[in-house]
């Protein structure tokens, strides 16, 4: 028994004497049915002599359809078929030499037709049977190896990925796991067996089984499941205090680099209150291949990614920008292993450093610029407004200066739901720059209609696992023991993943004419108290009795509830149901122009106070929450 524990696979040569010697008794079970068990007849047929030539002519054919060489613990439909074929090309085989002994030869069958259908039916029959029994030994032995308390669990879907779900559960000997019943949504399958356990309908039936089998874990394995769907389980099996895993989708197994059936743990993402954002637009293609595309803030969660997809869309030349000098070398090795061929230029350089970007310029000529780069952390940025200003306001008017001087044919400006009535430093200063590069581009249009840079500004909310986000913070502090910090019970934001955020900036650099400022439709705002809830129980504590959750108050500069859109401002549809423009009046160029150039006097006076106020004066629904600033607005 120790023997067979540790037997992976059986040798072929094994199988293969197994299959002769089946070949060779099913023969022989014919000559007995044939002639009713009567020993003295079966001799007189010389039943040796046939079953020995039935158990060669097999073992011949099984030589060309190699029916031998499938693993046995794996065996499968297609193995199946592969040995119905073997003893069809067998019956065939032998009905000719039949036919041929019986005819030409002499009045003898090798083998008699009732005895070759007895001995061909019953082969085939032996030979799955004993190839399934094999299986299902590998399978015992490996639940009794395992002296690990095994886990009871059901598995949500008894369509095609719950089968391989439960197939890869079964051959896993480090898994520890026992499925004792399925669930499913489809009325159909209710009541119905797979191998061996029944399917009940619906989550509702998952509190019944904890009750009755001590369900302690639940596998997702539905093969098209819609977000909510997917997040109305989730939320039952938090509730019940059940561990949750997701068997990702077919094209993920391939495409992912996944094990097929390789199940994972739950992660944030799968909670998202709307549907992910896919896009497979041609379109992106036709704008970025054979050109030169300049990504700033490179070596940023948003910046790497964009560079992540634009290689992927054949760009002439992919030149990576950014100030952060570890980072930017991380994702330059990451590109340089990327199993995708494409021209790039790293370089190590500050927006705000206008004789270093002229030289970028001059020397590569980018056709397009996608502007990531900025200051975005929101309490770091009302401790040092001065620096806020220089990045997001100055170092972005040099760059789509340097952009319309050079002839770059599309400036896309990576823009924040913080400048939407802005209660921080860092919100209104990306404000002042969606307003700059918005009235650049009205006045291009207005006295360069022939050609002229097109400036087209996105805005978005939070990205899961950005640099700086809620969620790297509060893994962090899970994996700590705890607590986790929340500023306050009542906050919310919206969420998007990050690969889906640079697609919709991908998207709106192909729809934009010049001047628009995109929204995308971020769903519903999350309680971030509930995300931290949810976190907690995905990790496998539980709120308030493992890791605590405590209030530590707004930030400087904080606000409850994030916006997508200011009163004034109103949308436009187009023709992504995600992404919409937002319909606002240019300011006068000329006017900006002169307000930004004050800026440059101010910080070198370095009177934070003027120079906040400054910033309030050109974005008027500036107002200042729990911040120190307040006191400007009370002058004002």
């Amino acid at each position: 028994m120790d023997f067979l524990k540790k037997l992976k696979i059986l040798p072929r040569w094994i199988i293969a004497s197994l299959d002769a010697l089946i070949l060779y008794q099913s023969a022989f079970f014919g000559y007995l049915v044939r002639f009713n068990f009567e020993l003295d007849v079966i001799k007189e047929h010389d039943s040796f002599a046939g079953s020995l030539a039935f158990m060669l002519g097999g073992v011949l054919v099984m030589l060309f359809t190699r029916s031998y060489e499938g693993i046995v613990r794996h065996t499968g439909f297609k193995d199946g078929t592969i040995i119905f074929k073997t003893i069809v090309l067998v019956f065939l085989l032998f009905f000719s030499l039949n036919f041929l002994t019986f005819n030409v030869l002499s009045d003898r069958y090798v083998l008699p037709t009732s005895i070759l259908i007895i001995a061909s039916l019953s082969s085939l029959f032996l030979l799955i049977f004993y190839r399934l029994l094999v299986k299902e030994l590998f399978v015992y032995l490996k639940s009794s190896v395992a002296p690990l308390e095994v886990k009871k669990g059901v598995v949500f879907g008894a369509g095609e990925a719950g089968i391989i779900a439960q197939d890869v559960i079964k051959r896993d000997s480090k898994t520890h796991f026992e499925t004792v019943a399925f669930l499913d949504d489809d009325p159909k399958k209710e009541g119905k067996i797979i191998d061996g356990k029944k399917i009940y309908r619906g989550i509702n039936m998952l509190s019944k089984l904890i009750e009755s089998h001590g369900v302690t874990e639940l596998i997702i394995a539905v093969r098209d499941i819609s977000m909510q769907r997917k997040r109305e389980i989730i939320d039952e099996c938090l509730r019940l205090n059940i561990h949750v895993r997701i068997v990702p989708p077919i094209n993920q197994w391939i495409n992912g680099g996944l094990q097929a059936g390789a199940i994972r743990e739950v992660k944030i993402e799968d909670l998202l209150s709307r549907e992910q954002i896919s896009l497979d637009n041609p379109k992106i293609e036709e704008d970025i291949v054979g050109k030169v595309v300049l990504v700033t803030g490179a070596a940023g969660s948003i910046g790497s990614e964009l560079c992540r997809q634009i290689i992927h869309y054949k760009p002439k030349l992919l030149i990576l920008l950014d100030q952060a000098e570890s980072p930017l070398y991380d994702i330059e090795q990451e590109l340089k292993e990327a199993d995708v061929i494409c021209a790039k230029k790293t370089i190590l350089a500050d927006i705000r450093n206008r004789k270093k970007l002229k030289a970028v310029f001059r020397t590569y000529r980018p056709e397009i610029v996608f502007h990531a780069a900025a200051y975005k952390h929101v309490p770091m940025m009302e401790n040092y407004p001065e620096e806020s200003i220089k990045t997001n306001i100055l170092g972005t008017k040099i760059l789509a200066d340097m952009a319309v001087l050079h002839n770059v044919e599309k400036f896309v400006f990576v823009s924040t739901d913080k400048a939407v009535n802005p209660t921080n430093v860092m919100g209104a200063t990306k404000r002042a720059a969606e307003m700059y590069v918005q009235a650049l581009n009205s006045f291009l249009e207005n006295n360069h209609r022939r050609f002229h840079t097109r400036f087209i500004t996105t805005r978005f909310g939070n990205v899961l696992g950005s640099n700086g986000s809620v969620i790297p913070l509060f893994k962090k502090q899970i994996q700590k023991g705890g607590p986790i910090t929340v500023t306050h019970p009542e906050i919310t934001r919206y969420f998007m993943t990050i690969p889906e955020a640079c697609q919709l900036v991908l998207e709106a650099g192909v729809m934009g004419n010049g001047g628009e400022i995109f929204v995308f439709d971020m769903g519903h705002p999350v309680k971030i108290v509930d995300l931290a809830k949810k976190m907690i129980q995905l990790s496998g504590k539980k709120v308030d009795e493992d890791i605590k959750i405590v209030f530590s108050g707004l930030r400087e500069g904080e606000k409850l509830f994030e916006e997508l859109l200011n009163d004034s401002e109103i949308v436009k549809i187009t023709h992504h149901p995600k992404i919409k423009i937002a319909q606002v009046s240019p300011s006068e160029y000329y006017k900006i122009e002169r307000q930004f150039e004050l800026f440059n006097e101010l910080i070198e006076k370095g009177i934070e106070n003027d120079l906040v106020s400054h910033l309030k004066s050109i974005v008027p629904e500036f107002i200042s929450n729990a911040s120190r600033f307040e006191v400007l607005d009370r002058l004002n």
